[in-house]
Order: C-alpha cells, then sequence, then structure tokens
C-alpha cells in the first residue's frame, strides 16, 4: 500500500471517530453544536491524530486504545485555530478556504466553540481512560496533552508571539515561540503513540526528538509559504507576517537559510526514525511530505 493510501485510511478513520463523538443532541445550545463542528469539518489536514496513530503503529496495532486521544488532539488543536483567527489575536478572513468561525458565528459564539472543543475534547479522552483496567498509559498521555497544550506549551508560545508582534525578537524567543506554539502538540502527539504503544522510555524520547524536529521544520516552512506560496492552495491570507511585522526564520535569517534549515531538521527526523526500520516508512513519508509541501 502507498503512504498516500495509508495516510487516507488514517483520516477516514479518525474523521469518522469525530464524526461519533461530535453527533450529539442540539438542545437550547445548537449554534454552538452548529460552531464547533463548523471548525473540526473545514478540511484540515488531521496532521496530530495521524501522527499520534503512526506512531502508535510503530509498537501496537489495535488503533482502537488511541483514537480517542488522536481525536482530543485535533479538537484542540481546531480550538486553538477557532481563538487565533479572533480580532483579538491574528484577525484572520479565511481558514482553510472558508470563512473563519467569527466571520460566520460571531465573536462570541466562536470564543465559546473553541472553549467547547477544549473541554469535550477531554471528557472524550477520561471517558475512555476511566474504562480501562491499566489506566496509567492512558492518564500519562492526557496529562502530556494538557502539558503540551497549556501555559508551558502552546497557550505560552501564543502569548509570546502575541506580544512579539512589532517587536525585534531574539533567536531564543523565536524558537522558544515555534517549539511552544507549534511543535508542543505535535511533540505529544507523536509521544502518546510510544506511551499508549507501550514503547519503551527510549522510544519515548526518540518520538519526542523527532516532534521537535517536524514542529519547527513545518513552522519554518508555514513561514516559507507566507512569502511564496499560492494563497488559492494554502486557502488563507498570504503576506500577513510580514503586514504584522512578525519575526519568522525568514525575517531573522532569510529565504535561502530558513528552506536549509527545513532539509536539515529533515535529516535529523530520518535519523531517528531509521532505528524503526520498515515500520517507520509511512511516517519518514509523511514528515517529507510535510515539510516540503506547498499548502
Amino acid at each position: 500500500m502507498s503512504w498516500k493510501n495509508e495516510l487516507t485510511q488514517y483520516m477516514e478513520l479518525i474523521n469518522k471517530h469525530l464524526d461519533q463523538v461530535m453527533n450529539m443532541e442540539k438542545e437550547e445550545n445548537y449554534i454552538l453544536i452548529d460552531s464547533m463542528k463548523y471548525s473540526l469539518f473545514a478540511g484540515g489536514k488531521r496532521l496530530r491524530p495521524v501522527l499520534a496513530l503512526a506512531s502508535y503503529q510503530l509498537f501496537a496495532n489495535d488503533l482502537n486504545n488511541i483514537l480517542p486521544y488522536a481525536c482530543g488532539l485535533e479538537m484542540i488543536h481546531t480550538y486553538s485555530l477557532i481563538h487565533d483567527d479572533l480580532p483579538a489575536m491574528d484577525n484572520d478572513d479565511y481558514r482553510r478556504g472558508k470563512l473563519t468561525n467569527h466571520k460566520v458565528f460571531g465573536e462570541g459564539i466562536a470564543v465559546l466553540a473553541g472553549d467547547g472543543l477544549l473541554n469535550h475534547s477531554f471528557e472524550l479522552m477520561l471517558g475512555h481512560a476511566l474504562t480501562q483496567p491499566q489506566m496509567e498509559p492512558y492518564v500519562r498521555s492526557i496529562y502530556e496533552i494538557a502539558k503540551a497544550a497549556g501555559i508551558q506549551g502552546m497557550i505560552g508560545g501564543q502569548t509570546v508571539d502575541l506580544q512579539s508582534e512589532n517587536v525585534k525578537v531574539s533567536a531564543e524567543t523565536l524558537n522558544y515561540i515555534h517549539l511552544k506554539k507549534t511543535a508542543a502538540l505535535i511533540i505529544a502527539s507523536l509521544k502518546i503513540g510510544a506511551i499508549i504503544g507501550n514503547g519503551n522510555k527510549e522510544d519515548i524520547n526518540n518520538m519526542e526528538l523527532i516532534g521537535k524536529n517536524l514542529g519547527l521544520a513545518f513552522q519554518i516552512q508555514d513561514d516559507i509559504l507566507d512569502i511564496i506560496g499560492d494563497q488559492s492552495k494554502l486557502g488563507k491570507d498570504v503576506g500577513s507576517d510580514q503586514e504584522k511585522n512578525k519575526s519568522t526564520y525568514p525575517s531573522m535569517y532569510g529565504l535561502d537559510f530558513s528552506i536549509n534549515k527545513v532539509k536539515e531538521l529533515t535529516n535529523s527526523i530520518y535519523d531517528t526514525l531509521n532505528k524503526y526500520g520498515e515500520k517507520a516508512i509511512f511516517l519518514k513519508e509523511l514528515c517529507n511530505y510535510l515539510v516540503d509541501r506547498e499548502y
């Protein structure tokens, strides 16, 4: 099977499970459910849940053990995008080629839809963990996800990113933003695959290293595309980083250096994945696609 067919199968499995967990009765809060679904099913890459499933299958096979956590990651990621797009933050009109949530439902409902997705993700994960006879790896995974999404992870990175607009930041601050805002959830996605799949300490550390390199490469590529990308392919505005005077790898180091940095990080990912032989072929192909993408 080609890696693209495998990717399609993973995405179909994730979308089916997301559809099931979001199939809830609408009461007086129907507009909230509609708003949550609008962004959750707006056509995302499902990167984080796919990484979790692929990492897990390096160590185990029954995907039902990790699906709730993979889908929880996607719900958390989607909530962060809804909030990122708000006028108080990035003030974006389009996401994935569609109007952003607040443009359709209004700012108040968009804030609540993000809150709803965040809370529902933990309901989903904890609901599964509580049914397991051996709860430790599941609870540990929830902790990893919560930490990655929280004040020492994604939210911390978003905070420093907001403070850094129209400010010339240091290389250390720029790396902090990228590793926290973007890489933290990617690291968690790969780590929980090893944790729930009963990988050993070295395996968990390897997944963390891959996640750091992939998260940084993914963000640098995103910044490159903001300069040279095709808006019709990206489904969002280009040139926004320069317009907001945001510090990025291309603005700090130049386009050529940034392109080479992505290649260097990709080679490091390959070096770590090579330890897992043929089992890692899909992950290698996926990482290559993510850091060499045009959208």
